[in-house]
């Protein structure tokens, strides 16, 4: 399965026609330390070249590319896109390369949708690129793989927060049953102490009658047995 087509297209290559002695010395310099696998330090001659010449679209292109191979995908894509701004408007071939690289940046840092821009843009000034229309192709499933994702999350999300909703609708009842609960303690504890009333009044009534029937036992007189007869 081909891989995603990630090339950087090096302004160095296509632009082989400038004379080498027309060369700022710190790109000639920084193109050295870029093959070389220096990217931080080419990226410091290429700064350099550019402060010397501001306009010099070569500079910035390459500078772009020492961003993009130490991984600073944005800042190498504002670079790419700068130099487009300083190339010559029949510059095609190197406008489709800038916005080709500047695709592959966004794609890098992400951002599917602003890198299928890119590559749509890239393939307006060079339509038979294949690797740009593969990597816009790439990038449109990303895009949607993102969406997908997105899409799933904030769906948990909204669920979760029903839940807490439906969990603060519960707990007014929750409260109103506790109340309840509370009130029928009460009544227990209140019916008890009244059966407790009735039953200690029931006693005392008992033992009331108790003691009448033993006074009025005490107040009749006693039958004393006569001896028969012989």
């Amino acid at each position: 399965m081909k891989q995603l087509a990630l090339i950087i297209t090096l302004l160095m290559v296509y632009t082989g026609f400038l004379e080498a002695q027309n060369e700022n010395p710190f790109i000639r310099n920084g193109n050295k330390l870029y093959k070389e696998g220096k990217f931080k330090e080419a990226e410091i001659d290429y700064r350099k070249a550019m402060e010397k010449s501001p306009k010099s679209m070569k500079s910035e292109y390459n500078l772009g590319n020492s961003l993009y191979k130490q991984e600073s995908w944005e800042d190498a894509g504002r670079s790419y896109l700068n130099s487009v701004g300083k190339m010559k408007a029949d510059n095609t071939t190197g406008k489709a390369s800038a916005f080709y690289n500047l695709g592959n940046s966004l794609f890098k840092a992400e951002k599917y949708n602003e890198s299928i821009e890119a590559y749509k843009q890239s393939l307006r000034l060079n339509p038979s690129d294949e690797d740009t229309r593969y990597n816009l192709s790439y990038a449109m499933r990303k895009l949607q793989q993102q969406q997908q994702q997105q899409q799933n999350k904030d769906q948990n999300k909204d669920k979760k927060d029903d839940n807490k909703d439906k969990q603060q609708q519960n707990q007014p009842q929750d409260q109103q049953n506790q109340q309840d609960d509370k009130q029928q303690q009460q009544q227990k504890q209140q019916i008890s102490k009244q059966d407790a009333e009735r039953m200690l009044q029931a006693l005392k009534n008992d033992e009331q009658k108790t003691i009448d029937k033993v006074q009025k036992q005490k107040a009749k007189p006693v039958q004393v047995q006569v001896e028969k007869d012989w």
